[in-house]
């Protein structure tokens, strides 16, 4: 038997490794999806039998998303759409970089590494976000307000600071912004952080003693032998981020609201529809840069 070359025992091994997860896709979100975009060009009401009745309109309903109907906030969702994705692009790298950082910090050799690495990852053991969201819905919505107030406090402070620097307006309320949210800031970046951590663990350490050997600096051996080895991961840690951010934006109450608030489902489908393109294409600029960047490995 003749035996399989390296490149395409890597190619069967990533088929194989997503295979469940396309099985998965096949089974129970391909018919939905199937739905969604057939529904996107239909008038849909329910029919006297309980059933769903469908009457094609073209892309009326696209019309209707765009220029009839308004958000539940009575903002354009042009706007709705320019905002989400203006957020996505500022805190994408934010929350990339600073899981980055304590992967970093977690994986250093020192002692009380254990309680250091229970510490960040404890927004996914604990579900932080949603410990936050029921106590703020309970007994304890002002400690919350309370927390909240010091968040505004340092944000305030922060931005005093920065005064003083010769930065530009624009740029000390964006980093006055970052320190203001440095909690839910942290509260994004538990899988991620994981992420590199099991990629940092992934390195072999002959790299870094060829490096000491041939007399790099700390800043050359993160630049030039560990970033480049997680050039794979940071494209993975990226994409997860992009998808978590895009999961709990407002576009996705919107098109709950317009298909089961206002008994819409053909708008709220043409909305699922441009959602989804707008997904793929901020996706695609992104990978783009990276590749630009020579962030993707070269196979």
């Amino acid at each position: 038997m003749k035996k399989m070359k390296y490149r395409t025992s890597r190619r069967v091994n990533g088929f194989l490794f997503v295979l469940p997860w396309l099985i998965g896709f096949i089974t129970f979100f391909a018919v939905p999806l199937k739905n969604t975009i057939l529904y996107s060009f239909n008038k849909v009401d329910v029919g006297a039998s309980g059933g769903i009745e469908l009457a094609f309109n073209g892309i009326q309903n696209f019309v209707d998303l765009f220029v009839s109907e308004v958000s539940t906030d009575n903002q354009p969702l042009q706007r709705i759409f320019f905002t989400e994705n203006v957020n996505i692009f500022t805190n994408l790298p934010l929350i990339v970089i600073f899981s980055l950082f304590l992967a970093l910090l977690a994986n250093a050799d020192f002692k009380g590494r254990g309680i250091v690495r229970i510490i960040f990852f404890l927004p996914i053991v604990l579900g932080l976000p949603l410990i936050v969201e029921w106590t703020a819905d309970s007994a304890g919505r002002n400690m919350i307000e309370s927390a909240s107030g010091g968040m505004f406090g340092a944000r305030m402070g922060a931005q005093l600071l920065l005064e003083y620097t010769f930065l530009p307006k624009g740029v000390i309320s964006f980093l006055s912004g970052v320190l203001g949210n440095i909690f839910q800031l942290f509260t994004r970046t538990g899988v991620q952080t994981m992420i590199f951590l099991a990629g940092l663990q992934s390195i072999s350490p002959s790299h870094y003693e060829v490096a000491k050997i041939e007399g790099a600096t700390a800043y050359e051996t993160f630049w030039k032998v560990t970033l480049p080895l997680l050039s794979n991961v940071v494209v993975f840690a990226v994409i997860y981020t992009m998808i978590d951010l895009f999961l709990n934006s407002t576009l996705t109450e919107e098109i709950y609201n317009f298909a089961f608030v206002k008994s819409k489902i053909g708008v709220g489908s043409a909305l699922s529809v441009v959602y989804m393109l707008n997904v793929l294409v901020v996706l695609g600029i992104v990978l783009l840069f990276l590749k630009a960047v020579n962030c993707i490995e070269k196979n």
